[in-house]
Parts: structure tokens; C-alpha cells; sequence
């Protein structure tokens, strides 16, 4: 796996392991809440639902970090494995909170749009940096 990939892979975990906080413990805070992109309305209803999401993206993230220690480190192949698994995941997902947004259940709708491209990057070119 090349240092691109690499690079790549370990910027989106660790930007989801530190973006973990924000969702599990502090969405009640406005500031939290600009950042994130999302309206305070309901917050209180939507905890739970921010808690586990944060802690799927912090799990995925862990995950790669594993999968890159494990290719700088241990079996190669193996780690390859965990860190295409993880980046699609961390794809997927964010493509997800995009298509969320687009059947109106992101409010302010529209507001999910940084998130996702941002999100999207990182893992995309860790994926197309493995397959070439």
C-alpha cells in the first residue's frame, strides 16, 4: 500500500475518531451544532441516533488505524483488507448522509453537503490509491 493510500486512510480515521466527541457528547451545544451542520430543533429526540453514529465513525476509524498498523507491521495482505473495508464504509457513509439530505430528512436541508464531500474524499482517493 503506497504512502498516498496510507495518508489518506489515516487522516479520515483519525478525522472521524476526533469528530466522535462532538456527536456522542456535545451535540447540544450550538457550536457543535454549526459545525455539524444541523438545525437545534429535536436535538434531545436525536441523541441517541448522533451518540451511535459517532461511535460507528470512531469504531471505523479505530479500525483503520488497526489496518495500517497491521500492514506497516504485521501481515500486509490482511491489513490491506481491514483498511478497503474500512474506507468503503467511511464512503458509503458519508455518500449515505447525502442521500439523507437529498429525501429531505437533513434540516436545514442542503446542510449536509460539505460534510459529504468532505467526508467522501479522503477514503475515495485511499480507495483509488490501493487499486492503482
Amino acid at each position: 500500500m503506497n504512502a498516498v493510500a496510507q495518508l489518506s486512510a489515516g487522516l479520515s480515521a483519525l478525522i472521524l475518531i476526533a469528530v466522535f466527541p462532538f456527536e456522542a457528547f456535545f451535540i447540544h451545544r450550538t457550536e457543535v451544532q454549526r459545525f455539524l451542520g444541523i438545525e437545534p430543533h429535536g436535538i434531545r429526540n436525536v441523541h441517541l441516533w448522533s451518540f451511535c453514529i459517532g461511535a460507528r465513525n470512531a469504531l471505523a476509524g479505530v479500525g483503520t488505524l488497526i489496518g495500517l498498523w497491521m500492514v506497516n507491521f504485521g501481515d500486509q495482505s490482511t491489513g490491506v483488507v481491514v483498511v478497503v473495508a474500512a474506507c468503503i464504509y467511511m464512503l458509503l457513509a458519508s455518500l449515505f448522509m447525502g442521500i439523507a439530505d437529498a429525501l429531505g430528512y437533513w434540516l436545514p436541508r442542503g446542510g449536509s453537503i460539505k460534510g459529504t464531500v468532505l467526508s467522501s474524499v479522503l477514503p475515495a482517493v485511499a480507495l483509488i490509491a490501493i487499486a492503482i
